[in-house]
């Protein structure tokens, strides 16, 4: 392991606050929390809301359509009106795949950092604080998580959810995406690493953990008495922990949709009945083409079986339209897969391109106003159907996790156990778990009378 990194000395101009901005998806927002925490390390402050910040670290993500100017363009907006710029410091997947680029085309970019070399933040500090620019985008044999500080030290208190990172990194190399090349090859967590910043958290305040990985349900490891888990055994072990109300996790992979995960869905009660499996597509030549490892079929006999052990779950995919190559007729595949499934919540993209995956260099593009008018159809099914499920769940009576004050006077909003928005008015507390009859949908959240409350 490491040594720790050495506290930034006094002796060097550094910067007194920090703001971090993160963009994309919720392994990067973990990535931004860590970020933070480890700059928090060095006393250095976040910056008050409403203030400029002296290091400002653009956690950027590589998912984004032309992501890369639009990274150019979050640069821009941090010049000040005397025509001066923070410390500027770009990491993510972006830093990782266009590193170079981004030296080359902005100098105000002191620091290019990659999403697993970011625990090296205050050795590039102290360089950059030197006048000089600094890239590492190395993807070191030792993990990033040997080097950061433990979560839930210093008295600093979670929100009542929080994100654990288990594993990192994609195997799958699917031919439209650039996560193997930004993020690396599949690494799992150790078990017993996991389960005590879990504890951590929890202690910090925690109610809810969501489970973090490329393909999360790809994790593996060994438990204290030396037995090889998959993550339906560290899920188990989790849920030992008292205070922890709700288990999550995303984002799966088919491939790794492994028996004792589905048996775990219907035999864990913290395991929220929530299970989001992204499909891509509905046509097997199309997923064939995106070096997907399932058919439409095997995937639906996926979600028969999750449904046979827990009825009431709540679906959620992904789909990309505008697959090189994809036709009409293949399109129509996809509607009819969505018909069949009839997800709560689903993600849909239109194709775009990304430099070194092989789908980039296909036959074939798809023309952008035929991606526009597919995207706009695909969406207007899944909308449909979310507000179907959420209209199915009034009536019901489920806990709600509070996570906020809303916008009116007494008004919570919370998560509904099958992750739908609720919100509701009466005495409640950031935290509480409190138990509601759902008496009104929306096509995005839910009304609900308030019936008991467990405070946290």
């Amino acid at each position: 392991m490491p040594s720790p990194v050495p506290p930034l000395t006094p002796t060097i101009e550094i910067p007194r606050t920090y703001r971090v901005k993160s963009f994309g998806c919720q392994m990067n927002v973990y990535d931004g929390e860590r970020m933070a925490e480890l700059l928090a390390e060095q006393g250095i402050a976040a910056a008050p809301e409403g203030e400029e910040a002296d290091l400002v670290v653009l956690n950027t993500c590589h998912i984004r359509e032309r992501a890369a100017e639009k990274v150019f363009s979050d640069i821009g907006r941090l010049k000040r009106q005397d025509g001066s710029t923070p410390l500027i410091a770009v990491a993510g997947c972006v830093a990782q795949a266009e590193g170079d680029e981004i030296m080359k085309r902005s100098p105000a970019v002191k620091m290019v950092v990659g999403p697993q070399a970011y625990h090296r933040l205050p050795e590039m500090i102290r360089v950059a604080a030197e006048g000089k620019r600094i890239t590492d985008t190395d993807m070191p044999a030792e993990t990033k998580f040997d080097a950061l500080p433990p979560r839930g030290q210093g008295g600093r208190r979670s929100g009542p959810t929080a994100f654990l990172t288990v594993q990192e990194g994609c195997d799958k190399f699917c031919t439209y995406c650039v996560v193997p090349y930004t993020r690396g090859a599949e690494v799992s967590r150790p078990h017993a690493d996991l389960i005590d910043e879990a504890k951590r958290l929890v202690d910090a305040g925690a109610r809810e953990i969501t489970l973090l990985g490329q393909n999360v349900n790809a994790w593996y490891g060994k438990d204290a008495k030396g037995r090889k888990v998959g993550l339906a055994g560290l899920i188990r072990e989790l849920a030992e922990i008292p205070d922890l109300a709700r288990i999550r996790y995303t984002t799966s992979h088919p491939n790794d949709m492994t028996e004792a995960l589905i048996v775990a869905h219907g035999e864990v009660a913290k395991l929220m009945p929530f299970l989001h499996l992204p499909v891509q597509a509905g046509n097997d030549r199309v997923l064939k083409a995106m070096n997907r490892s399932h058919t439409a079929e095997s995937y639906l006999k996926i979600l028969d079986r999750v449904r046979a052990v827990r009825p009431d779950i709540a679906l959620s995919g992904d789909f990309i339209v505008g697959f090189p190559g994809e036709t009409d007729a293949e399109f129509e595949d996809t509607l009819r897969l969505v018909d069949a499934v009839g997800y709560a919540q689903c993600f849909s993209f239109k194709y775009s391109p990304r430099a070194g995956t092989p789908a980039a260099t296909m036959d074939d593009q798809v023309a952008p106003a035929v991606m526009d008018e597919r995207l706009q159809r695909l969406q207007a099914a899944v909308n449909r159907d979310q507000y179907a499920f959420n209209k199915a769940t009034v009536g019901r009576t489920c806990e709600v996790l509070v996570e906020r004050k809303g916008k009116l006077p007494g008004q919570w909003l919370g998560k509904s156990p099958w992750l739908q928005s609720v919100h509701f008015v009466g005495e409640a507390a950031v935290g509480d778990v409190v138990t509601v009859e759902l008496t009104e949908a929306g096509a995005n959240s839910l009304s609900a009378r308030l019936l008991s409350t467990v405070p946290a």
